[in-house]
């Protein structure tokens, strides 16, 4: 389970930190009839490696704090993590 901070209407999605323990990110969709939810989910596929029925939104469909349910090992989301925050901005 990972926990987001989502900002939607952002110009690229990106990581920008973490805020109150959960990762925040800035989304280029809109928060429109779920577009927001299904490309947040399809970046964090893309992002991970994994398959789009990999990640799965479980709480916060219409929150900016979200909670994401990851179907990978715990390293290879750690990994990702780390390198991510290394790199982000905010």
């Amino acid at each position: 389970m990972l926990t987001l901070a989502v900002q939607p209407n952002a110009r690229k999605t990106e990581v920008v930190g973490l805020l109150e323990g959960a990762l925040r990110l800035k989304l280029a969709a809109p928060p429109i009839d779920g577009q927001a939810n299904v490309a947040l989910t399809a970046w964090l596929a893309k992002e991970l490696g994994l398959p789009k029925r990999a990640v799965r939104l479980r709480r916060g469909a219409a929150a900016r704090h979200k909670q994401v349910e990851i179907d990978a090992p715990l390293v290879v989301v750690r990994a990702w993590l780390e390198m991510r925050l290394d790199g982000a901005t905010g």
